[in-house]
This record gives structure tokens, sequence and C-alpha cells, in this order.
């Protein structure tokens, strides 16, 4: 194909990217340079990079990014394996029980976030089952406090995420080619084996796309935060979304929201950029 011929087929894509993605990135970066707040918000003052200084210098921004961190660093893995694992499993299994299992797996997208994360929420409320079954095995009420609301975020995340592993997974597990299993079998290999150094390679691209969407997922994690703490600063459980929410609409200062926008930005494209160069050599590897 003639290199006019592919941006003439491009052209349009280009023009939308550019209109939905570059110019509210421009826009952003221009008001991240303004004191702005809802009573100046026609007369914004400049103050060029006053608010990303303030933003770097903001101890709750540094606190919610710790936690946005850990998040990340412990749900994305825990999806990878737990979807990995599921796909392995419903892979040996009939049409018919794949199709119930697949159906209760799925739950999570079928739900509304906010609806299901109310939903997890009231299994921890006082009437709550798993309240009343950690009373019975534990002898101890069940409090909210800094540890546990945490770890209840933590949990949802890897609940509400690993169906899409799972069924990424489950489809690169049906492109598998049978005869390369057939021949390990018949050379001896273990079941172990045969996932190590046959399925393992074969989902590698697939594991790598399911990360990068995982990281991009679990970055901008607001609607569990903000059911689950009510956005109460006890918890110390903010994310970098959820302060970004409370800068902008609780303490109005809408320009230092838009700054940490901008370095939140910067900072999950440093993370995936390494990820999507290895994706790109790996495919044209694979060609």
């Amino acid at each position: 194909m003639r290199r006019i011929t592919f941006f003439q087929f491009a052209a349009p894509s280009i023009i939308i990217m550019v209109l939905l993605m570059v110019i509210p990135l421009v826009m952003a970066i221009w008001l991240g340079m303004q004191f702005m707040t809802f009573t100046n918000i026609n007369t914004p003052q400049f103050v060029g990079l006053q608010n990303y200084i303030d933003v770097l210098s903001d101890a709750r921004f540094w606190q919610s990014f710790r936690f946005t961190a850990l998040f990340i660093s412990l749900v994305v893995p825990a999806r990878l394996v737990l979807g990995f694992f599921f796909a392995l499993m419903l892979d040996q299994v009939s049409k018919f029980t794949r199709g119930i299992y697949l159906s209760i797996f799925l739950l999570p997208f079928i739900i509304v976030p906010v609806v299901g994360t109310l939903m997890f929420k009231q299994l921890f409320e006082p009437s709550g089952l798993i309240t009343y079954l950690y009373q019975t095995l534990l002898e101890t009420r069940f409090r909210y406090n800094e540890l546990t609301v945490k770890s209840l975020i933590i949990i949802h995340g890897i609940w509400l995420g690993t169906p899409f592993a799972l069924v990424t997974y489950f489809a690169g597990l049906q492109t598998l080619p049978q005869d390369l299993l057939e021949a390990a079998s018949i050379d001896g290999a273990s079941r172990l084996q045969k996932i190590r150094n046959i399925v393992i390679p074969h989902v590698r691209s697939l594991t790598i796309l399911i990360l990068l969407i995982s990281i991009m997922d679990t970055y901008r994690i607001f609607d569990s935060v903000f059911v689950l703490t009510e956005l109460n600063p006890i918890y110390k459980a903010d994310t970098i979304m959820t302060y970004n929410f409370q800068t902008a609409i609780t303490v109005q200062r809408l320009g230092k929201a838009n700054a940490m926008s901008i370095l939140t930005v910067i900072g999950i494209m440093i993370v995936l950029i390494p990820n999507l160069i290895q994706s790109y050599r790996e495919q044209i590897e694979e060609r």
C-alpha cells in the first residue's frame, strides 16, 4: 500500500483522535497554569507552573499516589494470575458447565459498577453476611479502619477486573494448536510442563494486552473508593482520581486539579510506554 493511500484511509481516525485527545490535553495543560475557581472561572489568573509546584509539594497528593501505586501493584498481578487460572479450569469442563461458570464470572460486567460496589459493601455492614461470619468465626466485630477499608477496595478491584482477564485468556486458549499438546503428551510432558512451555508462551501477547488495559483501568479507579470510603479522609484511602475530584469540586482549585491530571498522565505514560514498545517488538518478531 502506498503511503498516500494509507494516510487517506487513516486521516478520519487521525482527525478524530486529535479532536478528542490532543486538543483537550493542550487545554488541560493551559488550565493547569491558571489559578481558577468556580468564582473566577471566566477570568482565570495566570500563575505559570505554580499549580504544578503545589501538586508536587502536596502531602495528600503523594499519599493518594502511594495508595494508587499499591492498588495497581496488587490488583493487576492478581487479575492476571486468577484470570489465567480460571481460564485453564474452564478449558477443561464441558460446554454446558462452562456456560454456567462464565455467566457467574461475568456478573461484574453486567452490574453497574456503583451498584455492584454497594452490594459488595452491604456484605460488610453490621447486618451483612460476611460480618456475621466474621463475628461467628473470630468472635470479634468487623470494624472499618484504614487497613480494612483499603483491603476491601483491593479485593473489590480484583473481583471487578478478573472477568476481563478470564475471557481474554480463555479466547486465547481456543486458538492453541492441539497438535503441540498431543506431541508433548507423547513425549511424556506433565500438565505443568505443557502450561509452562506451550500455553504461557502462546498467550504472552495477550498477557501484555491484559496488563496494559488493567493498569489503565486500575489507575482510574473511582467508583469503588467513593462508595466504600465516602471520601472520608480518616481511612487515608484516597486514590489519585478521588483526590483530584476533591481538589476540583470540594476545594474548588480547578487549575491545580488540571495540573494534577497532567502530571498523572505523564506518570502513567512512563509506565505504559515500555510495555507498548515490548508489545510492538513481539508483534514484529512473530511476523
